[in-house]
C-alpha cells in the first residue's frame, strides 16, 4: 500500500500517501496502522518525521493517535466532520464578512427550501407544525422566552434540512446554527417585533413546504435571510 517517501518533500509525502489510502478506501474506520517500526522502514523516514506527519493526520480528523500498550493509529475515516470543524471557526470567530455569510446562507437555505418542499412526508410536515407551534408558545409567552424561540427556530431550520435529505446540507446548517449566536449577539435586534416577523417567516415557509410549492418555498427562505441580514447589517454601520 505503501512506498518509501520521496526526499524533496518527505513529510507531505507520507501525509499524502495515507491520506489517499483512506480516501481510496484502502483503509477503513475502524482500521489500525502498522507499528510506528513499520511505518518507518516503509516510508524510509525517521521517527521525527513519522510523528509529525501522523500528527496532521490526526489535526485533519482522519486517524486518532492512542496511547498505551494496544495504542497506535487508528482510521477515523472521511466524514462531514472535518469540514463543519473549519467552517465553525471561521463564524464562531466572525472571521466572515456578515454580507458573505447571508450570500452563503441564502443559496443554501433556497435550495434546502425547495428539496423540503419536494420531499417532505406528512410525518414531516407534522414535525415542522409542531415546531412552529411550539415557536408560537414560546413568543406569545414574553420575553423570557425569547432565547427558547430562537432555539426553537434553530430547529426548524435544521428539521429542514433534514427533510432534504442531503447530509452536506444539514451539517453545513448544522455547524452555521450552533456557532452564529455570536453574530446574533452583536448585531441582531431583539425585540417582540422582529420576532413576531421572525416567526411569520416560518410560518410560511412551512405552509409552501407543506402545499409543495418549491419555487415560493425557496423566495420565501432567501428573502428571510436577506431581511435579518440587512437588519444586523444597519447595526454595523449605525
Amino acid at each position: 500500500m505503501f512506498r518509501k517517501a520521496k526526499q524533496n518533500r518527505i513529510f507531505q509525502d507520507v501525509v499524502d500517501q495515507i491520506q489517499e489510502a483512506i480516501v481510496e478506501g484502502k483503509l477503513q474506520a475502524g482500521d489500525q496502522l502498522p507499528a510506528e517500526r513499520e511505518l518507518k522502514e516503509l516510508f524510509n523516514v525517521s521517527r521525527g518525521t513519522l510523528r509529525e506527519a501522523l500528527r496532521v493526520l490526526e489535526q485533519k480528523g482522519l486517524i486518532e493517535i492512542k496511547t498505551g500498550v494496544a495504542g497506535g493509529a487508528v482510521i477515523k475515516g472521511v466524514t462531514t466532520e472535518q469540514v463543519s470543524e473549519s467552517l465553525a471557526l471561521l463564524i464562531r470567530y466572525q472571521k466572515v464578512p456578515l454580507s458573505k455569510l447571508a450570500e452563503f446562507r441564502e443559496g443554501i437555505e433556497g435550495i434546502v427550501a425547495t428539496l423540503a418542499a419536494e420531499r417532505a412526508t406528512a410525518a414531516d410536515i407534522e414535525r415542522l407544525r409542531e415546531l412552529l407551534g411550539r415557536a408560537k408558545s414560546y413568543l406569545d409567552q414574553g420575553e423570557e422566552f425569547w432565547d427558547p424561540f430562537i432555539r426553537t427556530d434553530e430547529e426548524l431550520h435544521l428539521a429542514l434540512a433534514e427533510i432534504s435529505a442531503n447530509p452536506l446540507f444539514l451539517s453545513v446548517l448544522k455547524t452555521v446554527y450552533h456557532n452564529i449566536h455570536t453574530y446574533y449577539e452583536s448585531y441582531l435586534p431583539t425585540n417582540a417585533a422582529v420576532l413576531g416577523e421572525n416567526y411569520q417567516d416560518l410560518a410560511q415557509i412551512v405552509e409552501a413546504v407543506a402545499t409543495q410549492q418549491r419555487a415560493l418555498a425557496a423566495e420565501l427562505a432567501k428573502a428571510h435571510v436577506r431581511r435579518f441580514n440587512e437588519r444586523m447589517e444597519r447595526r454595523v454601520t449605525a
